[in-house]
C-alpha cells in the first residue's frame, strides 16, 4: 500500500521538507498532490532521519503544508520510444506540441549508467556541419564532444540551428538524428527555433525539449539528462548517429547555484557548487562511441561566457572535461561577419584522428595548419600597423595582412543557410592561399602544392 504523507514542514523556494517519513532513498521520484488534485512532480535531494528535502521540478506555486506527498520507491524514468523523434517536449519531457503523451518501448533512468573507460572506442569518423571554420579547422568527429563557447548577443543559437540542420557524414546511409535541448531559453528564441525546425523539415529527425526561462529551475537540471537518455537510448537501441545540442549550459549551471542557495550549502568559486565539475562531467561524459555497437552520442554544448570571460569557471571547467571549444568572436560579429567563429583561440583535440585521406581530403591537416598560421601573422601584424603605419611593413608583411583580411572575408564568412561540403572549404582554403607566393606556404608539402595550388589566382 502506497503511503501519503501530509508532514510538510517548509516550502522554500524550489524545495519541500517533509517530516516523519519511513527510510526513504536519495534521488527516489516523488509526486505532489494539491488539493484540487493536481500532481506536481519531483525528486528527492536530502534525505535523513528527521527530515526529507524533495526538489520539485514544476516549482511550489500552490504548495501548502496540506498537500499530500508519495513516494514512489522509483527514479524518474524517460518514457524511450523511437516515437520520441519529430517532436517537441518540455524540459521534463511533457509533451509540448499539443500531441499525444509518448507510449513507451522501455522506460529509461535519466541518470544514465556509467561507460566504462575500456568500452569506449577512438572517435574518429568526420561529421560535417557545412561551417568552414568548424569543417575545415575544427573538425568535429562522431563521439566527440566540442562546446561553443559564446557570450550575450551573439549568435550561437543561429549557429546551433544552422549545425542541426546541415549535420551529416559525407558519404554515409546510416540513421542520423538530432536531440536539441533548450535550457532557460526566452520564448522568442524558442519560436525562432522551432520555427526553423519545422521549416526545414529538419524536426523529422529531431527530438526537441524546451525549458523557457520562465520555466522552474529545478526542471532545467533534468532537461539535459532526459535529452542525453533519448540519445543514448536512439544510438545504441537503435543504432542511430546522434548529435546532441545543448544550449545554454550556463542557465543550467545558475539552476545549480540557485538550487545549491535553497539548501543553504557552501558555495566556490562564484558562489557555484563545488560539485560543478563533477555535475558537467556527469552530462559531457556520456557522449562517445562505445565498441562493438553501431550507434554514436556526439555533443556540441553552447554555453555563454558571462562578462565574455573565458576564465568564468563555467567555461572553464568545461574545457577541462571536453576535447576542445569553438569560440564566437564578438570582434568579428562587430564586422557583420556570420558566423564568427574566431579560429586562434578554438580547438578541436579529436580532430586530427578525423581527418586526411579517406576521411576528408589528404591535404586537410596541412590546408588547416596553413591558414592558421597566415591568420595568426596577420592579426599581430594588424597591432603593429596600428602603432608604426602599413607603409613601414615590409612586402611580405602587407601580403599576410590582405590574406587575414580574406581568410575572415572568404573563409570565415558564409551565408546562414550555405551548406558547405569539406570539398568546398578546402578549395576555399587553397583559393585564399594562392594571394600568397608558393615560397610562404611553409606548413604545406610541394605535392600538395602541386596537387591543389589554384592557376587562376584569387583577384
Amino acid at each position: 500500500m502506497v503511503k501519503e504523507y501530509k508532514t510538510i514542514t517548509q516550502v522554500a523556494g524550489p524545495l519541500i521538507f517533509v517530516e516523519k517519513t519511513e527510510p526513504v532513498g536519495y534521488g527516489e521520484f516523488v509526486n505532489i498532490r494539491l488539493a484540487d488534485g493536481t500532481i506536481k512532480r519531483g525528486e528527492v535531494l536530502d534525505t535523513s532521519e528527521d527530515v526529507v528535502v524533495v526538489q520539485v521540478y514544476e516549482g511550489t506555486g500552490g504548495l501548502n503544508k496540506d498537500c499530500a506527498v508519495t513516494f514512489t520507491g522509483d527514479s524518474l524514468k524517460l518514457p524511450a520510444s523511437i516515437d520520441l523523434l519529430g517532436r517537441i517536449l518540455s524540459g521534463s519531457g511533457q509533451p509540448r506540441d499539443g500531441g499525444p503523451q509518448i507510449v513507451p518501448e522501455k522506460m529509461m533512468d535519466i541518470y544514465g549508467a556509467a561507460m566504462n573507460p575500456y568500452s569506449r572506442a577512438q572517435p574518429e569518423e568526420f561529421i560535417q556541419t557545412g561551417i568552414s571554420t568548424i569543417d575545415g579547422t575544427n573538425t568535429l568527429v562522431r563521439g566527440q564532444k566540442l562546446p561553443i563557447f559564446s557570450a550575450s548577443g551573439l549568435p550561437h543559437m543561429e549557429i546551433a540551428l544552422q549545425i542541426a540542420r546541415q549535420a551529416q557524414v559525407p558519404g554515409s546511409t546510416e540513421k542520423f538524428a538530432v536531440v536539441f535541448a533548450a535550457m532557460g531559453i526566452t520564448n522568442e528564441e524558442a519560436q525562432h527555433a522551432m520555427a526553423d525546425f519545422e521549416k526545414t523539415g529538419a524536426l523529422e529527425r529531431a527530438v526537441v525539449f524546451l525549458n523557457l526561462a520562465d520555466d522552474p529551475a529545478v526542471e532545467r537540471l533534468i532537461t539535459p539528462k532526459m535529452a542525453l537518455t533519448t540519445a543514448e537510448y536512439l544510438a545504441y537501441e537503435h543504432d542511430m548517429h546522434v548529435l546532441v545540442i545543448l544550449t545554454d549550459v550556463t542557465n543550467y549551471c545558475e539552476a545549480l547555484r540557485q538550487m545549491g542557495a535553497a539548501r543553504e550549502e557552501v558555495p566556490a568559486r562564484r558562489g557555484y557548487p563545488g560539485y560543478m565539475y563533477t555535475d558537467l562531467a556527469g552530462i559531457y561524459e556520456r557522449a562517445g562511441v562505445i565498441k562493438g555497437n553501431k550507434g554514436s552520442v556526439t555533443q556540441i554544448p553552447i554555453l555563454t561566457m558571462p562578462g565574455d570571460d573565458i576564465t568564468h569557471p563555467i567555461p572553464d571547467l568545461s574545457g577541462y572535461i571536453t576535447e576542445g571549444q569553438i569560440v564566437v568572436s564578438r570582434e568579428l560579429h562587430r564586422k557583420g561577419i556570420y558566423p564568427p567563429i574566431n579560429v586562434l583561440p578554438s580547438l578541436s583535440r579529436l580532430m586530427n584522428s578525423g581527418i586526411g585521406n579517406g576521411k576528408t581530403r589528404e591535404d586537410h591537416k596541412a590546408v588547416s595548419d596553413q591558414l592558421y598560421a597566415g591568420y595568426a601573422e596577420g592579426r599581430d601584424l594588424r597591432g603593429l600597423v596600428a602603432i608604426v603605419g602599413k607603409d613601414a611593413l615590409s612586402e611580405r608583411d602587407k601580403k599576410i595582412l590582405e590574406f587575414a583580411d580574406l581568410f575572415e572575408d572568404k573563409f570565415v564568412r558564409q551565408g546562414r543557410s550555405e551548406n558547405r561540403s569539406i570539398e568546398d572549404t578546402l578549395n576555399v582554403g587553397w583559393n585564399i592561399l594562392s594571394s600568397l607566393p608558393k615560397a610562404y606556404l611553409g606548413r604545406i608539402d610541394n605535392k600538395y602544392i602541386d596537387k591543389y595550388y589554384p592557376e587562376n589566382k584569387l583577384e
